[in-house]
């Protein structure tokens, strides 16, 4: 068994998340303890009792999410389960980069922090959606993204095979998803996130997130994370500062990050965080040889997860 984790990201948040965890495990308590403790923000309430809406500004949700991704990771440490690989959908290299120790804890909760910030603060005003398109292949979706004449949208997400997801004003992803419909499409889909993000129009959140990252202590050491920006490990002559810089304003490949664990001989993906996204993305891409794909969110999938590896060592 060669385990790889997977980190969801922003739009994976629902509110009473991580809440069962809490109760149940000490490690995890100490997580959600640290992490107010770090940030100065009430998280425990924000993901656990706080309104939908709360809990959408980007500021809480990226700190939501990474909290309880880690607060997963301690019980899986204390019970011997690690990845031989990992990568995270946006926000989660993250908390993939923590995982592998090239953030701290500490540090890498303060960066999530200030980029959740950066992103509520200097996205552009705007009426933005983000839509995934189902069905259509990478090609077919760039065109249809040209074709709309009045307004941006473009391909920010290639999540995996047959989902890509638009990014841009509303009124033209709305006009792309039309068009994607009118072409053969599935479904489109409407997502939970607040900017256009993993687009051009994120210039001046990566200016400044450039400007934190520079300041933030980083081990350089080889690396078991998968880059969202090209599909690859990162290696350690790479520049993280510039990469993670431009990650917020490029498209995600994460169709091509699940090619990469399952061609190095990942054959159990476990995602760990809020929802169950990625591991619908891992049965999509219909890998040739058969894997195990399990997913942690709350106390009885984490449980169950734990049995499962156990039985499989």
């Amino acid at each position: 068994m060669k385990i790889g984790f997977l980190f969801p990201g922003q739009g994976a948040q629902s509110v009473g998340m991580g809440a069962d965890l809490y109760q149940k495990y000490d490690e995890v308590k100490k997580v959600y303890d640290k992490v107010q403790e770090i940030t100065k923000v009430n998280i425990k309430e924000i993901s656990f009792e706080g309104s939908e809406e709360l809990l959408s500004q980007t500021k809480n949700t990226q700190i939501a999410i990474l909290t309880e991704s880690l607060a997963i990771l301690e019980v899986l440490k204390k019970n011997g389960i690690k990845a031989e690989m990992s990568a995270g959908l946006s926000l989660g290299e993250y908390t993939a980069l923590i995982e592998d120790e090239i953030l701290s804890f500490e540090e890498g909760v303060k960066l999530v922090q200030k980029r959740g910030q950066i992103m509520q603060d200097l996205t552009p005003k705007g009426n933005w959606k983000m839509a995934a398109i189902l069905g259509l292949d990478e090609k077919q979706v760039k065109d249809i993204c040209e074709k709309v004449e009045s307004g941006f949208v473009v391909p920010a997400n290639f999540n995996t095979i047959g989902q890509i997801v638009i990014s841009g004003e509303e009124e033209a992803v709305n006009k792309a998803g039309e068009l994607a419909k009118e072409e053969g499409a599935k479904k489109v889909s409407i997502l939970n996130t607040a900017g256009p993000f993993h687009t051009e129009k994120l210039q001046e959140c990566s200016k400044a997130l450039k400007e934190e990252l520079i300041k933030t202590p980083i081990k350089k050491k080889k690396s078991k994370v998968v880059k969202n920006i090209d599909g690859r490990i990162y290696e350690e002559t790479d520049d993280i500062v510039e990469i993670l810089s431009k990650h917020i304003m490029n498209p995600v490949r994460f169709s091509t990050c699940l090619k990469t664990m399952y061609d190095n001989g990942i054959d159990t993906f476990i995602e760990i965080g809020p929802g169950k996204t990625l591991s619908a993305f891992v049965k999509r891409m219909k890998f040739e040889t058969p894997i195990s794909i399990m997913n942690i969110n709350n106390v009885e999938s984490l449980e169950n997860t734990i049995v499962e590896v156990k039985n499989n060592e």
